[in-house]
Formats: structure tokens, sequence, C-alpha cells
């Protein structure tokens, strides 16, 4: 077996992991006692968002997919694991050891459509999905699998799949791109009116499922299910952020992705949560690097492990945010700076010093960030001299430190359509700004983003980022799906921030990013 060596020779620190585990889950989960906070601060965010997106999430029980099937579910998640994916093989460990499934409710039908979490957060797409594992699950389930249900897997509950060909359009979106339908309330009071949406699944349109008036009704829109690994290193939960804890977004998962009858108990919730805080995911062989924890470099998932004792939130924001006070530093990954210098090594040397001349470009190049909402804005500086790591900043992670919602223009649409990403298949809204500081603009979107949970016009398209590790499994990228592979996301940031990457650190910077 290619990794038996690695199985009997790797030691997970558990002693200093768990320790970090279990404080990190105080704080992300809320188990930990502290002082009553507003509920209108940041950290709960506005929740108004929950009644609507569940009661439209069980309301839309009336519209059936009656062909259905079960999830298969393997007995145990060992203790360290590793699946094939396009670039080489994805790792998984657990410092806490296996996991058998039948007693862990993340692995559990709770709801009312055969759905369990690991419908959509599988370890081979590191813990989340991939576009080409949602085809191969179509086509050995003949669409039964349980992630092709009406609620939010197809384009619209209204859709019909009463044949194969029904079923392939009404799941274009979750086929060709891994995009789940989110259903959401429009703010009451919001700064913004939807008044127009072009709607190609007519969702958005129909008063049954969508909008009801500029100002009311729901709101469809199409995003990646985000990975539920690594998430000791989480500080936002979803794209939107609209999530305060990883207990509420199992709780509203539960109720509104598996359309359950109840919420989960807490002790489901419990097991659930530790489980995915327990979990740490990494590439850990590249197809022509090879192993990538070998001759000094430091892939794959038990590095990554046992590195969180070292962690804390805001532990290398570069907004001044951090509480120890230290200051920013852009060298964010040190993982392959060992492959720096690899001539004639081995038939992988010149790979691995590809890899190497990645991380350096991520960690080194500066960029002119301009026209993100979230930083320009927030430091009213038109133009900021920043790195990847500026939006990226936790070490070997790639996460954001801190809170940081922001709109790079991923979501941008018509005139002003993103460069070197795909949204031909998304619907479109105009939303006008009726009050507030941007009264009077208007915004052309393929996805409101965090407006709408704050109802603010400042918000609109705004997302955080993901956390970086595990990329190489879970193609397409960015919420929407609309970069369909690591290229195409480089590709965008070159031409959107007019970085000038000249061919060879576009391939230098890609066989990076697939190495993480």
């Amino acid at each position: 077996m290619l990794f038996a060596a690695h199985l009997r020779t790797r030691h997970i620190a558990r002693c200093s992991a768990l320790v970090a585990i279990g404080a990190l889950l105080c704080v992300i989960t809320g188990f930990a006692s502290a002082a009553p906070k507003s509920p209108h601060s940041d950290d709960i965010a506005e929740r108004a968002w929950q009644k609507g997106a569940i009661g439209h999430a069980q309301k839309m029980r009336s519209f059936r997919d009656f062909d259905h099937g079960v999830q298969p579910t393997p007995p145990v998640i060992p203790q360290f694991s590793a699946d094939f994916d396009s670039a080489g093989m994805i790792a998984t460990a657990q410092p806490n050891g296996a996991t058998k499934t039948a007693t862990n409710a993340f692995f559990q039908d709770l709801g009312t459509n055969e759905r369990t979490c690991l419908t959509c957060h599988q370890p081979q797409n590191g813990w989340g999905v991939s576009a080409s594992s949602v085809q191969a699950r179509f086509y050995s389930s003949f669409g039964t699998d349980p992630i092709f249900r009406l609620v939010d897997g197809a384009t619209c509950p209204t859709d019909d799949v009463s044949t194969i060909a029904d079923k392939l359009q009404a799941y274009q979106l979750l086929l060709s791109k891994g995009l789940i339908r989110i259903a959401l309330p429009m703010p009451e009071g919001a700064e913004f009116e939807i008044t127009s949406v072009n709607d190609p699944y007519n969702c958005n349109t129909n008063a049954e499922t969508g909008l009801t008036s500029p100002t009311s009704g729901i709101v469809s829109v199409y995003r990646r299910p985000l990975p539920s690994t690594n998430l000791s290193y989480l500080t936002a939960v979803m794209w939107d952020g609209r999530e305060p804890t990883l207990l509420s977004q199992a709780t509203d998962a539960t109720l509104g992705h598996a359309q359950a009858n109840a919420a989960p108990t807490d002790a489901q919730l419990q097991q659930i949560v530790q489980f995915e805080t327990g979990l740490f995911t990494a590439q850990i062989f590249d197809n022509k690097a090879k192993d990538l924890d070998k001759k000094g470099a430091e892939g794959g998932p038990t590095e990554l492990s046992e590195q969180l004792s070292s962690f804390y939130v805001g532990i290398n924001d570069p907004f001044g945010q951090n509480p120890k006070g230290t200051g920013f530093d852009s060298n964010i990954f040190e993982i392959f700076a060992a492959w720096g210098d690899q001539r004639g090594k081995s038939e992988a040397s010149a790979d691995r010093e590809s890899i190497a001349r990645g991380e350096a470009i991520f960690n080194t190049t500066r960029i002119n960030i301009t026209g993100v909402a979230g930083i320009n804005d927030a430091l009213q500086q038109p133009s900021v001299s920043g790195f990847c790591g500026t939006c990226h900043d936790t070490p070997n992670v790639g996460n954001h430190s801190m809170k940081a919602p922001l709109d790079i223009g991923v979501g941008d649409a018509e005139t002003q359509a993103p460069p070197a990403l795909d949204i031909v298949d998304l619907p479109v809204f105009t939303l006008q700004c009726i009050s507030g500081p941007l009264s009077g603009q208007t915004f052309t979107v393929t996805d409101p983003g965090r407006a709408l949970i704050t109802g603010n016009c400042a918000d609109i398209g705004k997302m955080k980022g993901p956390i970086l590790r595990g990329l190489a499994g879970r193609a397409p990228y960015f919420h929407n799906g609309s970069a369909a592979t690591l290229l195409d996301v480089v590709d965008f940031y070159d031409q959107r921030f007019s970085i000038g990457f000249s061919e060879q650190e576009k391939r230098d910077l890609v066989a990076f990013l697939k190495s993480l």
C-alpha cells in the first residue's frame, strides 16, 4: 500500500492538538461561559434570516422527488486515511482517533429526505464536494443519491424530475459546478430593493418559491458547500458569515437541507461539531512531486494538526487586530521552503522546485488592491499595497484569522463581469440602494452576498475567503463555482489586480495551490 510506511512511521502529537481542539470548541461552538452578547453584535449576526429560510425549506416538502436512494457510508473514518483526487491523494488525520460512523450524528439521517452531513461533505473531496464527484454519484445512482433533492439540489423545487433527462436539467448547476441552492428571505428594512432579476430557472421570479415584491419574499442564490474539515482554524461560518457558531450551523442544516421535523438534540450537535473540529485535511501526495511530506517538506494533515496549539484568532491579521500586537508577516506558507533547491536530487526535483517557487510567489508578490469592499472603503484608501496573505493570513492555513467579509468582484455581473470566470448560468440581480450611505447606487450581481443577512448596501457581494487546504479535491472554486480550475483562479487574480504574472509563475502558483 502506497501509504503503509507513512501510517507506521507518522506520529500525531495528540496531547497538544487535543488541548487546542478543546479550547477551539469552546470558542467556535459557544460551549464556554461568557458574558451575554448583544443580539445585534457581529458575533451573533442578524438571525432574522433563519425563520424565513427554514420555513421555506419546510414548505418545499410539497415538491417531492420520490425515487430516493440512501447515503453510502463507510463504517469507520480511520485516524489517518487517504483518497485519490485529480492531483494525487488527499488525506485526513483525526488526532482523537478513528470515528465509528454508526454512533456519530454527522453520519446519521436526522431529516426526512435521506440526507446526512456526509451527503455534501465527503473525505475524497476535502470534506466538501467536487463537480466531478457529483457527476459520478448521479450516474451510479441514476440521480437518486441524497444529494439530488429538489429542496436545494435542483435549480428550483418546482423542477420536473420525472425522467433521467429531466433530472439532468433540474440538477444542472449541482452537476456542472457543485452548487447548492441557498434560499434566504429579503431582510426586513433593507437599504436596497431588488428591482429586477434575470433568472433562467424562474425560481426567484415565481411568487411561490421566490420574490413577492422588490422588498419581500425569498432570494435563491447558488453556492458551493464549504468543507467541514480544518474548522478549528475557522473564524466565520458560512460564505456570508450568517451562522454565529458551528452548533447553529448544524441545527439549521438539519432543519433546512435535510428538512428535518425537529432540531438535533444537544448530544447530537456536540457529536457533529466535535467530529468536524477534530478533522484535519490536506494534500499528501502529488502525481508529479510525489510525497508532500518528504525531503524537508511539511505537507499533509498531520503537520497541519500539530500547529493548532499555536493558533489563535487574529494571529497574523494585517489590519492591526492581532490581540498579541505582533506585526503582519506576508510569509504565510512555509510548507515547501525546503524544496527551493532540488536540482538533480530525484526525478521529481523539477516539480518540487516549482511548488517551492509557487509558495514564494504567494508569499512575496506585491498586489495593488483596489476596488475591494471591506478593504479599500474600510481603510478609506483607494489603493492598498498588499499580498496574497492580506486576505489569506493564517499561517500555513490561508484562512483570514479574523472575520473579513470582502467583495473582490467574483459576484459582479453583466458589463462588469469578473475576468476569467464563468457566470453565464447564474441568475443576475439588480439592487437599487434606497437608503443609507450608498443611497442612489445600483449594483448588478450574481449573488447579493452578506447583504442578504445584514440588509446593508455596503455588504452587497461580500463573502468570506475559504480555508486554502485540500484545494485539489474540491473543484470548482469560489463561492459560485465560477473558476473551473486553479489556473482560472490565478488568471482571475492576475487580471483583476493587474499583477502581471508570467506563464511560468502561473504554473508554479497552481502547482503550489494544488499541493495544499
